[in-house]
């Protein structure tokens, strides 16, 4: 039986439905415009005619920052329900999204970059968000403005951050080094394809390492799924006796534990060894060597071909000094990441209303993932609707998560969660199929597949396909 994941914002639920049909009540038609279009709107060339709500909301200014699953899904979402009165600015570095997701299937070929690129021509030409190129200098709370780097301001009544996330200098390595000799490729791009092209290397009994860091990172199956991806691409092109070595600095395997620990003893015996719990990671990147302490103590040294250390990361500009730590976003414990009320997404920074963040740079209980990342600039842009009609946020929003993982060439897992709100924790946390976080005593569980299949890599085609739709067009 096969399994198709659709994405589906489960806090607008009706207003989903309709929308993605064309068929809601009370939807009108609005003609879109394009980049570099001047003159008054009503004088600008029609490009495409999309429905948007007729709702009560007028003159008000939504600005979005960062164009990935997150930031687009917001302003689509906010221009789709918020209608003709609410504007939103869509504020980008870059004018194509490169995704991250599938990103593993380039190591072994069967995917390239630029399969995985996508245009966000449509959030202007089917729903009228504007766009522009830029990247954020500061933000001005007081006064509800956004600075670009280029001096030019943008003001707003709501702001919607989705910055995604910035990689540490770690392990002794620089920035750099991750350009040049061992690439993290947790970003889908340029050192994603410097990675395949190591990897296409390789030789009989040369060694691959990759590092994960401690829990939260983006993706939690993905350094697993990497692993699989890189052990089978090897065994089948004829490279023998090569191993790929994980260096967990998690004391377990983190998402899909039953699949992976499946297919490291079995499918990929022999050639996969997974160390968890290692501690003091040094990398020298000239020489390719590694060293670390085991969960024991004990110091170990690898010699590898190609060294892929996933380094610690952060939400985008949180280091001190930067954008989001000048505004005082970056409020976690540690200052990494900004924790949010998961109601609204607003940030729960003092003096910092009016200002929410979604996707990977959240803190907000639910894992950082491109599914999840939609689902929560969803539940966002519904909030913000809400709140500018004279209305409360949901009180109990719900979110899905799904994801694929390719185990082989052909054949893949997937994961699949529900995740609700806790009002007394006041955070999102999985449910079971009845709605409740805690079944007899017990947490409730993220479920996964019961077996591998080419099912499931064909159904995971589909689900990407259909995220990126929903997300983008």
């Amino acid at each position: 039986m096969k399994h198709a994941f659709i994405p589906e914002s489960l806090s607008r639920r009706q207003w989903l439905g309709a929308a993605a049909g064309g068929l809601a009540l009370g939807l009108a038609p609005f003609t879109g415009w394009a980049d570099g279009d001047t003159g008054s709107r009503s004088m600008r060339k029609p490009r495409y005619a999309s429905p948007l709500a007729v709702t009560a909301i007028t003159g008000k200014k939504v600005v979005v920052v960062g164009g990935g699953m997150a930031g687009m899904t917001a302003a689509k979402y906010l221009r789709l329900w918020g209608g003709r009165g609410l504007e939103v600015t869509l504020v980008t570095p870059d004018t194509l999204y490169t995704s991250s997701i599938m990103s593993n299937l380039v190591l072994n070929g069967s995917r390239s970059i630029a399969g995985l690129q996508f245009s966000r021509d449509a959030l202007t030409t089917r729903y009228g968000v504007i766009r522009r190129t830029g990247s954020v200098a500061a933000i001005d709370r007081l006064n509800r403005s956004v600075q670009l780097a280029d001096g030019s301001a943008l003001a707003y009544d709501r702001l919607v951050l989705a910055p995604g996330v910035s990689f540490d200098p770690a392990y002794g390595l620089t920035p750099s080094d991750y350009e040049q000799r061992t690439p993290h490729a947790w970003q889908g791009g340029p050192q994603t394809t410097l990675l395949r092209q190591q990897i296409s290397a390789m030789r009989d009994r040369d060694v691959f390492v990759m590092t994960i860091p401690k829990a939260p990172y983006r993706c939690p199956p993905g350094p697993y799924e990497r692993a699989c991806v890189v052990a089978d691409h090897l065994k089948t092109t004829g490279r023998a006796g090569c191993q790929v070595v994980i260096l967990d600095e998690n004391p377990v395997i983190q998402a899909e534990r039953h699949t992976f620990e499946t297919a490291f003893s079995g499918l990929h015996a022999g050639v996969i060894r997974y160390v968890p719990g290692v501690t003091a990671l040094r990398i020298d990147a000239a020489n390719l060597r590694v060293t670390y302490a085991d969960a024991v103590g004990e110091t170990r040294a690898i010699d590898a071909q190609v060294v892929n250390p996933i380094v610690p990361h952060r939400a985008n500009g949180s280091n001190p000094g930067q954008w989001l730590a000048q505004a005082g976003l970056n409020n976690s414990a540690d200052g990494r990441w900004a924790v949010v009320d998961v109601l609204s997404y607003e940030s729960t920074a003092p003096g910092a209303q009016g200002i929410h963040v979604i996707g990977d740079a959240s803190s907000c209980g639910l894992p950082k993932a491109g599914h999840v990342a939609n689902q929560e600039a969803k539940i966002c842009a519904d909030a913000i609707v809400r709140l500018m009609t004279g209305s409360p946020p949901d009180p109990q929003p719900v979110a899905n998560s799904a994801c694929y993982s390719p185990i082989t060439a052909r054949t893949a897992s997937w994961l699949t969660a529900v995740y609700q709100y806790d009002p007394v924790e006041r955070r999102m946390k999985i449910a079971s199929n009845g709605g409740q976080t805690l079944v007899n005593g017990v947490p409730a569980s993220a479920t996964e597949a019961a077996s591998v299949s080419s099912d499931n890599f064909e159904d995971m085609g589909t689900w990407f396909a259909t995220l990126m739709k929903d997300t983008a067009a």
